[in-house]
């Protein structure tokens, strides 16, 4: 059953980048393709981010609609506690990506996923992630938009510098 569950998520997922490659009022016989290489990428800083960046791949994330983005932090930068509206897929593309889940920031009950993991975030659910090791990590994230972050607690730092060593990670599927 979980195989099945994975394979209409998958299913999902392929039709909301598809529904990026068609231009309205395009016959579905003829779609325009869309090619992004990794140099037509527009990095931009994240305000207070820690040297954390984003790249619009396909899309506008700030708009109704399917958007592709790729996110990148540097080394030991995290970000805390926060929520998307929208279910959002996230794969990783290079280094290993700490995720939490839940209101508290804990770092030793964050799940390292390495390069090809894909992690599902529910629309609304509270979680937080990031580089928690010695090198950076570019993850690639697929949502409808709009996709806004919205930080649990508008008060506090919305994104920390973490130590070495990483403290040891929860196992598989915890939090």
């Amino acid at each position: 059953m979980a195989g099945v569950a994975r394979w209409v998520a998958g299913l999902a997922v392929g039709g909301m980048v598809a529904g990026l490659t068609a231009p309205a009022g395009r016959a579905q016989d003829a779609p325009a393709f869309v090619r992004v290489t990794p140099s037509q990428l527009h990095w931009v800083d994240i305000p207070g981010g820690l040297g954390a960046r984003y790249a619009v791949v396909l899309g506008d994330p700030s708009k109704p609609g399917p958007y592709v983005i790729r996110a990148s932090f540097p080394p030991h930068v995290m970000d805390t506690p926060h929520v998307h509206p929208n279910d959002r897929y996230v794969t990783v593309l290079s280094g290993t990506w700490y995720t939490g889940t839940g209101p508290v920031f804990d770092l030793a009950r964050a799940v390292p996923l390495e390069p090809g993991s894909v992690m599902f975030h529910p629309g609304g659910a509270v979680h937080c992630d990031g580089s928690a090791g010695d090198t950076p990590v570019v993850v690639q994230i697929t949502g409808m938009g709009p996709g806004p972050t919205l930080p649990l607690d508008p008060k506090a730092a919305a994104w920390v510098r973490v130590p070495t060593p990483v403290p040891t990670p929860a196992p598989a599927g915890g939090r």
